[in-house]
């Protein structure tokens, strides 16, 4: 587990070390060599100690393999020249995960791309519990995408009872991802700030057959709403020809002339219209 440590100034130290350089030369000259080497020693061994913190970054201990502490205050610091030392980010960080081909609920080959926005937040579990915690990211988002593809369908083309699926619950597929990759993280101490779908397509092997599938879905949809227009408006021109009394019909012209109006108002082009010269029953 985590824990935070303050090792002392180093600002002390390096006045201290610096000491060293005249009192060596001064023993040297006064022919005391043994405090000589002991001051040289002295400034040699002070100076492993040394180490910087910059802004977000954080600096893990360890004496002799066992973890000392983690210093997160920014500055100048010494410790024991024996300790190991080891520099970690806390900066956040994001990688954009390239389309990756996943199977999708009903087994569809689907594109999934992603961005994970992710920071260190326990440097203890980020050094000793996982051997690359940068390379965990990326493995384990990679894997949270494959199984989060398993559990939606693409769209309701084939799947009809789906309330969510990939391409329409963007909101709930999203929080779906953010919340399979948090719970791989935790073990590596990685905090997930975000995480979303970046890309969403058909495999390229069924691109073409599925955007004709979604083509041939639209026009049947007009064409059931032009259908459903041009009875209403046939219906409506029968009763008003019989409320006026403009014309009577027995049940074959009125099925002539449902079948021509349809026709019509049914058709892609534009209707040619045709010249009546005789009587009404020619």
């Amino acid at each position: 587990m985590e824990k935070t440590t303050k090792p002392l100034s180093g600002y002390l130290f390096i006045l201290l070390d610096l000491a060293m350089i005249p009192a060596t030369v001064l023993f040297f000259r006064a022919e005391l060599f043994i405090p000589a080497i002991v001051a040289l020693l002295v400034f040699i061994l002070l100076i492993p100690g040394f180490f910087i913190v910059e802004p977000n970054k954080a600096m893990v201990l360890l004496l002799f393999g066992e973890y000392k502490g983690t210093v997160k205050a920014n500055g100048f610091f010494w410790v024991n020249p024996f300790m190991t030392k080891k520099k970690i980010s806390l900066r956040v960080r994001n990688f954009e995960n390239k389309p990756v081909k996943v199977n999708d609920k009903i087994g569809n080959p689907v594109m999934i791309g992603t961005i994970v926005v992710w920071q260190v937040e326990d440097t203890f579990k980020a050094t000793f519990d996982v051997e690359d915690y940068e390379n965990f990211v990326h493995l384990q988002s990679d894997a949270a995408v494959r199984k989060m593809a398993g559990m939606y369908s693409y769209d309701n083309f084939e799947d009809e009872e789906a309330e969510i699926t990939l391409r329409s619950g963007v909101e709930e597929v999203n929080q779906s991802l953010e919340d399979e990759i948090v719970e791989r993280l935790n073990h590596a101490g990685i905090k997930v700030i975000e995480a979303r779908i970046s890309h969403l397509a058909y495999a390229s092997e069924i691109a073409s057959a599925m955007l004709q599938r979604q083509q041939a879905t639209a026009i049947v949809a007009a064409r059931k709403k032009i259908v459903e227009g041009a009875v209403g408006m046939v219906e409506m021109a029968i009763d008003d020809l019989k409320i006026k009394n403009i014309i009577e019909f027995d049940e074959e012209k009125k099925a002539v002339m449902v079948s021509n109006l349809m026709v019509v108002l049914c058709a892609d082009k534009s209707a040619s219209p045709v010249l009546n010269v005789g009587t009404l029953h020619q």
